[in-house]
């Protein structure tokens, strides 16, 4: 029972776990957005747009970033272009990055390369698509090599790219085409605007200060009004893991609750089996003692017996319960919030461990109760 009941909660929390695989727990995204308080002769209402020279000035001002890239899209936040390649077409989001956009997201490439500094510093016609887009217009064949046309433009597919995770933020990284900045700025005519920046922070550092110290820069460098709640927009990654750890410590805290009940259920069963032997050799102990058996001689075979009953048992609970739990992992592919179910060896090891020493300590109670038996009533027992 315990080896199922934690193979389970470890399969529910593998899959939550794999539908934001990938996605960094220290990240912070912050864009801008309409002002709602009137500042240093603006009135309120003001349209807040980030520029490229912005992620240079957080950089400079804000502690504790490990990675920071500027990010735009063509036609804003969940716009769609029309693609091209062959008599084949597809909407999917062209996006303007930095090369280092893909440590922050950690998507795996799949084939030929991502785009790098020198595709960026030429401004080079060159894009790495995802795994939803060699899909649609590749039929998934290798598009290395191959030219896709958006909005007119030709553009040299290098590589492909794809999500690790199942969430709907994963669906929408494999529908994208990623393209150089400066490629996107003078193709697309950015003119240095940028939709949002994908931050990720230091694990040593609290993403809620460097958050908070992000939005303070850009709110005086775009003379936002400090207490302004609406300037600049923002999500923290820790805002949704946080609820999601203590939801995973939850579960864990009730499979080990329910899984030790059921171990003192079975030792209890063992100790009431042994009280149940004894009983029954009542007569067999008697013997014993009245021929010349010491009392630790009575209470080492009764332990004996115990923990044997408990080593016996628990293997096969414990290779029963690990194959039921691997039977369940075969069955359940499919399920999206349950993946991979397993028992972590250090679990089984302890579990094991403790019901033979719960067990042998379960043998105590009958010893005790043997050694009250005086030899000649013990004869005398039918």
């Amino acid at each position: 029972m315990l080896m199922i009941i934690m193979g389970l909660s470890m399969g529910l929390e593998n899959g939550i776990r794999s539908m934001f695989k990938g996605f960094s727990t220290n990240s912070i995204f912050v864009w801008g957005q309409s002002t709602s308080l009137p500042y240093d002769g603006f009135k309120e209402g003001r349209r807040v747009r980030l520029k490229l020279e912005d992620a240079e000035y957080v950089r400079e001002n804000v502690e504790g970033i490990k990675l920071l890239a500027p990010r735009a899209q063509l036609g804003g936040y969940g716009g769609g272009e029309n693609v091209k390649y062959g008599d084949k077409t597809g909407a999917f989001s062209i996006q303007g990055d930095v090369p280092r956009v893909r440590e922050i997201y950690q998507w795996p490439q799949v084939d030929g390369r991502f785009i790098n500094e020198i595709d960026n510093h030429r401004s080079r016609k060159v894009c790495s698509i995802g795994r939803r887009v060699k899909e649609v217009l590749f039929n998934n064949e290798n598009p290395v090599g191959s030219y896709i046309t958006i909005n007119g433009l030709q553009f040299l597919v290098v590589g492909s790219h794809r999500s690790q995770g199942s969430s709907h933020q994963a669906e929408q990284d494999d529908q994208q085409i990623i393209i150089p900045m400066n490629t996107y700025q003078k193709a697309f005519g950015g003119g240095g605007f940028v939709n949002w920046f994908a931050i990720d922070c230091y694990d040593d550092q609290d993403s809620d200060i460097v958050e908070a110290e992000i939005k303070s820069a850009l709110k005086k460098k775009h003379r936002i009004h400090p207490d302004d709640p609406r300037g600049i927009g923002g999500f923290n990654a820790k805002k949704m893991f946080g609820p999601m750890q203590m939801t995973f410590m939850t579960v864990r805290g009730v499979a080990w609750f329910v899984g030790i009940m059921t171990l003192l259920a079975g030792i209890i069963g063992v100790s009431n089996i042994m009280l149940v032997s004894v009983k029954e050799r009542t007569k067999e102990i008697g013997v014993r003692r009245a021929i010349g058996a010491r009392p630790r001689n009575i209470v080492v075979q009764i332990v004996m017996e115990a923990m044997i009953l408990s080593f016996v048992a628990g293997y096969v609970g414990l290779m029963a319960g690990i194959w039921l739990v691997e039977l369940i992992g075969q069955n359940a592919p499919g399920a999206q919030n349950f993946k991979d179910p397993e028992v972590k060896l250090s679990v089984a090891v302890a579990a094991f461990i403790i019901l033979i020493i719960c067990g042998s300590l379960a043998g105590l109670l009958p010893a005790n109760r043997a050694l009250r038996v005086k030899p000649v009533e013990a004869l005398r027992y039918e």
